[in-house]
């Protein structure tokens, strides 16, 4: 039985009718909402999240979601739409071939079920967020703040580990979940519009985000992320590193970092989860990717761009100097007529070699 369409109904149906329907549904509300529950609070004695050799065939999404992963995609695509009207996508081949190239490795080396399309904001904000259906966004900071390629690859796969766990629309089922639970105020009340007022009011307080995560979701991905990047090679410490620095600047100077990640902020109590992830989980490696020539030639490249775009952005209000004609460099005034008197190179002539001088 669809219980959420009951609901939609209730107010174009008589008393007489919702009164038993109520009844019916409270074992069935009572199951769905014990199990979104306790179902993510589980605790496994061996639990495959924690063993990265069964990465790829595992199941990390959860088991509760009334998103089916067609639908989430086209919700993914939907936002990700809007997200490209707003921002300014970075087309320059070089720099969105190489993120794209990261990116996809390490969703090769993960859990998602879904194809990823990885695009660069030209944006100096140090953030990085993907959308539920594997559509995501690394902002150019971000390269420009990392001094090395696992530590772009660190945020990345922390990014990678939302969507391939699902944490989108998991938690939107959650939300509807939370409304649904609202019901037994009606059966509480006889059923009464009073109870279906309750309901309503109380849905609108229930806001659905796919960007910020509950705290356990967050752990989810700290963990997933320092698996995938693992599996693809890097060095999982460069995760926990990038996010000491960024912690370092924000205390050492409060309020220039304030927005960096702000949608899941890096507190003590998770790096210092990371590093026993690490320790516990991980086994340490002959040899780690740290960083290539690429990523410098990349950040290099994204330097360049946004000195020239500071150069641009100068403030074109400011005072400048004109010289006269025949004075020497430098920009000319227009006359009365609105034409630009000719500077001395322009009034030199063109000389020409005779055909038979030597």
């Amino acid at each position: 039985m669809d219980v959420k369409l009951i609901v939609r109904i209730c107010p174009y149906l008589g008393m007489s009718v919702v009164r038993p329907l109520m009844k019916h549904l409270r074992f069935e509300l009572s199951l769905l909402i014990i199990l979104a529950i306790a179902v993510p609070n589980a605790i496994c004695g061996d639990d495959p999240k924690k063993d990265p050799d069964e990465i790829g065939n595992r199941n990390v999404s959860g088991k509760v979601n009334f998103y089916s992963l067609e639908k989430e995609i086209a919700l993914g695509k939907g936002l990700a739409q809007q997200v490209e009207r707003q921002a300014k996508i970075i087309n320059d081949p070089v720099i969105a071939e190489y993120v794209n190239r990261v990116g996809q490795n390490l969703v090769r080396n993960s859990d998602a079920k879904v194809p990823f399309t990885i695009k660069v904001i030209d944006s100096e904000e140090v953030n990085a967020f993907a959308l539920p259906g594997g559509f995501f966004f690394v902002n150019s900071g971000l390269i420009l703040k990392a001094d090395n390629e696992a530590e772009l690859a660190g945020v990345m796969a922390h990014e990678n580990a939302h969507v391939a766990a699902r944490h989108g629309t998991r938690q939107a089922t959650r939300g509807e979940i939370a409304q649904l639970s609202m019901i037994p105020l009606m059966i509480m009340t006889g059923g009464t519009w009073t109870g279906y007022g309750i309901y309503e009011a109380a849905s609108i307080l229930i806001p659905v985000g796919f960007l910020k995560f509950s705290r356990g979701f967050e752990s989810e991905a700290d963990m997933l992320g320092l698996e995938y990047m693992y599996k693809a090679g890097y060095d999982p410490t460069a995760f926990v590193d990038f996010f000491e620095k960024i912690e370092t600047l924000e205390k050492r100077k409060p309020g220039t970092m304030a927005k960096v990640f702000s949608t899941h902020p890096m507190t003590d109590d998770r790096i210092t989860a990371a590093q026993k992830n690490i320790q516990n989980y991980l086994k340490a490696k002959p040899e780690y990717v740290l960083t290539t020539s690429e990523f410098n030639d990349v950040k290099n490249r994204l330097s360049a761009m946004h000195n020239r775009r500071k150069l641009d952005d100068k403030d074109i209000n400011k005072p400048q100097l004109r010289r006269t004609p025949g004075s020497g460099s430098g920009p000319v005034d227009a006359d009365e007529n609105g034409k630009t008197p000719k500077s001395d190179e322009d009034e030199r002539p063109t000389l020409k070699r005779r055909p038979d001088s030597n």
